[in-house]
């Protein structure tokens, strides 16, 4: 008690003696003081027990948890039991809701490890539900173990125990539906409250639907079913069961009908004309069979039977003409008449007339004969003489091709021989001849204006038809029928690959010329003087960052003048910083220095495939700047971590000739690495002494590695027009990457449909899709020419491409019509998915989602001096004189590492000259703004290292 009188008069003596000091600061002297009463004077679990000094050879370790309490659940009135288990420790008790558990209320069971020799101590504690609800407040009951040896104290986890139930209704129940043959079906089903939260199944006519067996159906991460592609087997009734420790509950039972409409096969052939000769018809028919209806599908519309008149012509038999008058007697004492088969000549098929067509016979009366030899003869020689007097012979005929195939072949020939002739003397002369196109690529030279920009409200990229006029690069998805192509153009470009930039008369690109005033005025020297060592390098870092910073847009740009006493640059709403500790600038020096984020495509790094930019672009300088221990630049990152190694995450850095190199992988760091990272959930913290631009390049290790996405849908403030458009865009889930796409749709007039969500996006090679349902078809129809659209999974995944998104254009029916409600899904395929909830006024007064905190950086925060930093400079000091030199026990900058999870890469630390001093800035970096003293003093107090500061209380 002595000792705590003298602490406690201490205590009291403290106000006379020290200068002012913030609350936060006395918070910490004031709970690192009060250890040594703590561990005195809390005689209810006899801690007095514990010895008064610490064995120092060999050294204890600090105790080690076995086993610690769980998360438990009292069902009805059913008590629950908490059970832990500890070595080395000396004494082991349990602490609920802040006070510490009655001694007579624990089991403790003590022995000692066979192959350690620690003492092991179990001890274990039944929590009642009047104990439960006796509590009031809004904290859960909770319990915590608490175990010492030498070493000190070690503390496990904490385990709420909650009484468990589960309500009778659900908060949203599925609605039956009927939905055509391969529509995409989405069942909503929102489970009844309950504790712990209810595990959700689905039902298919009773029967468990296990999405690992049947790839059609999806079950999404809020209980959702969906139904790829609905099949006619898929008619059935769903319902969803909602189940814990405590009930189960079914909803009502959802009918979805798959229905086909009818679709007519195939027409026939023509059948033959029913009519021989004369006026008829014929026919041809098709059945609704391509598919039949089923399930009350509609029938096909038109007619089964086409029938067409038909007029055959009939046939023609040929009819001789009369016998022309016999020839005078000739020579061969014979006379000739001939006839024609011509009246009517057969036609259409009819018969040849029958007969000869000569006739001869002896015109003397028999008185001159002739031999019958002769006769024959002469005959054959009078029929031949008729036929070629009708037509040329066969052998003339071909005589005349002949001639004329031979005369077109000396032609072609000639023609040839002219050519290749003329090549061969002017050969020499083809060099002199210069074709001005190869010089500027076929076209001749334009004036080209400034563009107008692209009004996304009355223009919006429609997926649905601009991959059929564009010439960009278009993204073909494998079934027409069911998708559209998408095209990749950015937001504001109104066609793809054509970039327009508008050079002034030095050949720089200027796109922000009237930004340079304001940032050369920002820029210009603060200070009367500068004691710097060379006053022409300043002036030269100076024009360079003035340089450089006159195209950064103000609202993702933070700048300011620095010494040694450091300070703090915030990038308002994005998630960047950069911390200037003290000590990092020389004595006598001071730095404009500045942290901006790149929104340029062109400032992104190139990806392989399989990789993604996972942060983004952040340049920080002045490059060059001559600092003597690390500063932490801290910046958003979408990597999911689920303590696997599924990723591996490199740092870049851009090179003064504008090339991407690799600094360090996460996790190898070595000794010759130039900085150290230290990876948390949602960001990154980069120790350096050398400043650029850089960012995060993630490779995936396997198909489960994830990255988050956040999902953000804008529609015009007001919609004069019959159309509205619906911009869906998927974003990498960094604050500066939302922060853009509001301030752009604020300039063009748009607002958030509801509340941006994140969606977790496997690297498993499938695309996003995107959907819209429940749409009023009394009201509203969709432009949609497919069921859905779908965005490319490399284009998703590798983030080289800013501001994604997709549209959906509705019409109106009447202007009249100022509400919208409906649904949009946007999952990925065999993934995870989000569902947007819409219901919007196209008004001006109509509520919109607040972005107030996202708006452009009107207030760039720059903190400079020890105000930028949470602990005082007098216990930072301390604290690294006493934490820097090794302890025997093991208490002291290490540990410091180990109880604030800094110890991935101690060595990187031990190569400083203040380890204390580096450990301590990046816990300012990781805190800010917000930093909890308490919380530090806590784990100082766990350390046993309250006693380094009382020393510095009593000197001030």
């Amino acid at each position: 008690m002595a000792h705590g009188a003298h602490a406690a008069g201490e205590a009291r003596r403290v106000p006379r003696s020290w200068p002012e000091m913030p609350a936060a600061s006395w918070l910490l002297v004031l709970l690192l003081m009060r250890v040594g009463l703590a561990q005195v004077e809390d005689d209810f679990i006899g801690l007095r027990d514990l010895p008064e000094t610490f064995p120092s050879d060999p050294p204890e370790p600090l105790p080690v948890f076995l086993m610690e309490p769980e998360e438990a659940y009292i069902v009805k009135n059913k008590p629950v039991n908490l059970y832990c288990k500890a070595t080395p420790a000396t004494q082991i008790y349990f602490k609920c809701n802040s006070e510490w558990v009655h001694q007579k209320e624990h089991t403790v069971e003590e022995r000692v490890d066979e192959n350690t020799g620690l003492v092991v101590r179990e001890a274990s504690i039944e929590i009642t539900r009047q104990q439960v609800e006796e509590l009031f407040g809004p904290e859960d009951f909770w319990c915590q173990c608490v175990a010492w040896s030498s070493a000190g104290t070690t503390k496990s986890r904490k385990a709420h125990v909650r009484i468990a139930y589960l309500r009778k209704t659900f908060d949203q129940e599925p609605l039956g539906k009927e939905v055509t043959l391969e529509q995409e079906v989405l069942l909503q089903c929102r489970p009844p409250e309950g504790i712990p939260s209810a595990e959700v199944e689905w039902l298919k006519n009773e029967e468990v639907i296990d999405p690992a067996d049947d790839r059609n159906f999806y079950i999404t991460i809020d209980h959702n079913l969906i139904i790829k592609q609905a099949r006619l087997s898929d008619t059935a009734n769903y319902t969803c069961v909602a189940k814990n420790i405590v009930a189960k509950r079914r909803s009502t039972t959802a009918t979805v009908i798959v229905y086909v409409n009818g679709g007519w096969s195939t027409w026939t052939e023509w059948s033959v004309c029913n009519s021989r000769c004369g006026r008829g018809y014929q026919k041809r028919t098709r059945s609704c069979t391509n598919p039949a209806p089923l399930n009350g599908g509609a029938i096909c519309e038109g007619q089964g039977i086409q029938k067409l008149t038909c007029n055959p012509l009939c046939p023609v038999d040929g009819v001789w003409t009369e016998w022309t008058k016999w020839s005078t007697c000739g020579t061969e004492c014979t006379h000739w008449r001939r006839r024609e088969c011509g009246v009517p000549a057969p036609k259409n098929g009819g018969k040849d007339c029958e007969g000869t067509v000569l006739q001869s016979k002896n015109c003397t009366d028999g008185m001159c004969m002739q031999s019958s030899l002769y006769q024959k003869s002469s005959e054959a020689k009078d029929k031949s003489d008729f036929g070629n007097s009708l037509a040329p012979s066969t052998d003339d005929v071909a005589l005349y091709v002949g001639i004329v195939i031979a005369v077109i072949m000396c032609l072609v020939i000639s023609v040839v021989v002219a050519l290749f002739i003329y090549r061969k003397n002017h050969r020499d002369f083809d060099s002199d001849i210069i074709d001005s196109s190869a010089l500027n690529g076929g076209f001749q030279p334009v004036s080209i204006k400034n563009a107008r920009k692209a009004d996304l409200l009355t223009a919006p990229p429609d997926l649905t038809s601009a991959a059929a006029m564009y010439r960009g690069p278009v993204y073909a998805l494998h079934d027409v029928a069911d998708k559209i192509p998408m095209t990749n153009s950015p937001l504001l470009d109104p066609l793809p690959n054509l970039k327009i930039k508008v050079y002034n008369s030095s050949g720089l690109v200027t796109p922000q010329d009237d930004l340079g005033g304001e940032f050369a005025s920002k820029l210009s020297p603060k200070l009367p003087h500068c004691l710097l060592d060379n006053n022409d390098c300043t002036m030269g870092r100076r024009t360079q960052t003035q340089t450089l910073l006159r195209t950064r847009d103000p609202s993702c740009t933070a700048l300011g003048s620095f010494s040694s006493q450091g300070g703090h640059l915030i990038v308002p709403n994005s998630g960047v910083s950069l911390l200037i500790p003290a000590g990092a600038i020389p004595q006598g020096r001071v730095y404009e220095m500045y942290v901006t984020v790149q929104r340029k495509d062109n400032m992104r790094p190139s990806v392989e495939d399989g990789q993604a930019v996972l942060s983004p672009v952040v340049s920080c300088g002045p490059p060059g700047a001559l600092l003597t221990r690390p500063l932490i630049i801290t910046m958003h990152h979408c990597a999911v971590f689920d303590g696997q190694q599924d990723w591996l995450i490199q740092l870049k850095s851009q090179s003064q000739q504008s090339h991407w190199e690799d600094v360090v992988v996460v996790g190898e760091e070595n000794f010759t690495t130039p900085c150290y990272i230290q990876m948390e959930d949602e960001s990154c913290h980069i120790l350096t002494e050398t400043l650029g631009t850089s960012c995060l390049v993630g490779q995936a290790l396997s198909a489960s590695t994830t990255k988050r996405l956040k999902l953000a849908i804008f529609g015009p403030v007001t919609c004069p027009a019959m159309e509205y458009h619906i911009r869906v865009y998927c974003l990498d889930d960094t604050q500066d990457s939302l922060k853009e796409v509001l301030q752009m749709e604020k300039q063009m007039g748009g607002k958030l449909l509801d509340e941006p969500k994140t969606l977790n996006f496997k690297d498993s090679t499938h695309n996003l899709r995107l959907s819209i349902h429940d749409v009023p078809h009394t009201l509203w129809k969709s432009k949609l020419l497919a069921k859905y659209q779908e965005l490319p999974f490399q284009q998703v995944w590798c983030g080289s491409q800013r501001n994604l998104h997709c549209c959906f254009t509705l019409e109106r029916f009447s202007a009249v019509t100022v509400d919208l409600a409906c649904k949009i899904c946007v999952r990925q395929v065999e993934g995870e998915g989000q569902i947007f909830q819409l219901d919007t006024t196209l008004s001006e007064d109509s509520q919109s989602i607040d972005t107030s905190l996202l708006d452009p950086a009107s207030n760039i925060t720059t903190l400079v001096g020890p105000n930028a930093f949470r602990i005082p400079v007098s216990i930072r000091q301390k604290l690294c004189g006493s934490l820097d030199a090794p302890q025997t026990r093991g208490n002291d900058w290490r540990m410091l590492a180990h109880k604030l999870n800094l110890d991935r890469y101690l060595n990187y630390f031990a190569t400083k000259s203040s380890p204390t001093g580096v450990i301590l800035d990046l816990w300012e970096a990781q805190h800010f703004p917000d930093g909890n003293l308490g919380r530090l003093a806590q784990v100082l107090e766990e350390m046993g290292r309250h006693d380094s500061l009382v020393p510095a209380a009593t000197e001030h």
